[in-house]
């Protein structure tokens, strides 16, 4: 009898290591002519400017995301009206920093798949509309955007094709952000957004150039990208803080914890790609669509290229010193897009068919040969792992299932030489956001 249950446990334990055939269904699902295709379309708008036409029906931001809502509409017609588009939009006056040099309506487009258990429960992956050149309040000129960032939002509308085939548990928003190059204006007003309607994030996944394989570096890759992600959130209290200094938790954060979901489920599915977790909010300087969510307390990351071409962003078209400058479509990489848009949708798609994470993990054994760990019961999952990993480890390196309980202590894990976390998992094995223990017991 003791071996037939150490048999079963083994066979359930060896299950929920398995792979989704769904995920690599969506793998290849993604096509680079339909990105192409969509880049094309963004570009031949001729700027894409925050305040450039709104009238126009072929040049201009308004002609931009109108057609940009169409094609929402139309993959929601194809899925039998599987998606809620909708805009959300925000007036910003004149003078509310240097580049808003007018009055103007910055204009999100957003389409839900609305989860089928846990409808207000949203994980979202963001593009950028709006494109500029050298000079930020020079809307009229050609600013074709083609990498920044008509690849981003392409590709979110490539992964909204591509898994509006597919019912989740809880829902997808794929969306349009404006006014990024004048101040992450769409991303303040969504996140603003999201706080009023009571909205559960678990987190943004913005996508911000995920056309370019030639480095300015001189670097060529095809499969490199980096995920930027914040340590912990501003919004922790003081209380917080001060318990972090004691019992750690600097680098294991809500966004922290999403980028190495990301990692980890690209490893798994994708291991050809090679992502590369950047503990930084985003490049030095400067920043992308994520960071709004972020200061709102929402779990945020950027996922781009890794290997940046300066002389092909914020640039007026024009060749230099024998230079050529400008963002233009020759320059992207469309197969690479593909590549980064499969990473976003399989984990949108890992992340929607798992249960949510547990509220609370409590970890004890202090003084003792080993770690204790509790957690909140989630409904939905039918068992939990508890990762660990040495301190200066920046991924989840280890892990037990340890099935459908609410708490487990790991014989010979001496509590000061690791870190840990607990993750929930589904019937199908996806899992949960590691949730860093946020409880101290004795």
């Amino acid at each position: 009898m003791k071996k037939l249950l150490l048999l079963l446990f083994l066979c359930l334990s060896f299950s929920y290591a398995q792979t989704d055939s769904r995920i690599y269904s969506i793998i290849n699902d993604v096509s680079s002519d339909r990105i192409e295709k969509d880049i094309t379309t963004l570009v031949n708008f001729g700027t894409r400017h925050t305040l450039s036409d709104t009238i126009s029906q072929t040049r201009g931001i308004g002609a931009a995301r109108r057609w940009i809502k169409s094609e929402f509409e139309k993959i929601s017609t194809d899925c039998e009206n599987c998606f809620e588009v909708f805009y959300q939009k925000d007036l910003v006056k004149k003078g509310a920093n240097q580049r808003i040099v007018k009055d103007v309506w910055v204009v999100n487009v957003l389409a839900i798949k609305r989860g089928t258990k846990y409808p207000n429960r949203y994980i979202i992956m963001s593009g950028d509309i709006d494109s500029r050149v050298s000079d930020p309040t020079d809307f009229t000129s050609e600013s074709p955007g083609a990498n920044d960032n008509a690849s981003g939002m392409a590709g979110t509308i490539e992964a909204a094709r591509v898994l509006s085939k597919y019912d989740f548990e809880s829902s997808i928003i794929f969306v349009g952000l404006s006014g990024e190059e004048q101040g992450l204006f769409g991303g303040q007003g969504l996140a603003s957004y999201a706080k009023e309607k009571g909205w559960e994030i678990v987190g943004i996944i913005n996508n911000d150039m995920i056309g370019n394989i030639t480095g300015v570096d001189g670097v060529v890759s095809n499969r490199d990208f980096r995920i930027f992600s914040e340590p912990v959130p501003p919004t922790e209290t003081e209380r917080q803080r001060r318990a972090r200094r004691f019992y750690g938790g600097e680098v294991d954060g809500i966004s922290r914890q999403l980028a190495r979901y990301v990692h980890k489920t690209t490893k798994t599915y994708m291991p050809e790609m090679n992502p590369t977790m950047i503990y930084r909010l985003d490049r030095f300087g400067r920043g992308g669509h994520h960071r709004p969510f972020n200061d709102a307390g929402f779990a945020g990351i950027r996922i781009m290229e890794s290997h940046e071409n300066y002389t092909q962003q914020h640039q007026d078209i024009r060749v230099e010193n024998g230079i050529a400058y400008g963002d233009i479509l020759e320059h992207v990489n469309f197969d690479y897009a593909k590549k980064l848009t499969a990473v976003n949708a399989i984990n949108l798609a890992s992340i929607a068919w798992a249960p949510p994470s547990p509220e609370t993990v409590e970890i004890g054994g202090i003084v003792e040969p080993s770690a204790k760990l509790k957690w909140s019961k989630v409904d939905g999952a039918i068992g939990y792992k508890i990762y660990w990993r040495d301190t200066t480890s920046p991924t989840w390196d280890n892990h037990r299932y340890v099935g459908n309980v609410a708490e487990a202590t790991l014989n010979g894990i001496v509590i000061d030489n690791y870190f840990f976390g607990v993750a929930a998992v589904g019937k199908d094995g996806h899992e949960s956001m590691v949730v860093f223990p946020n409880k101290i017991f004795r």
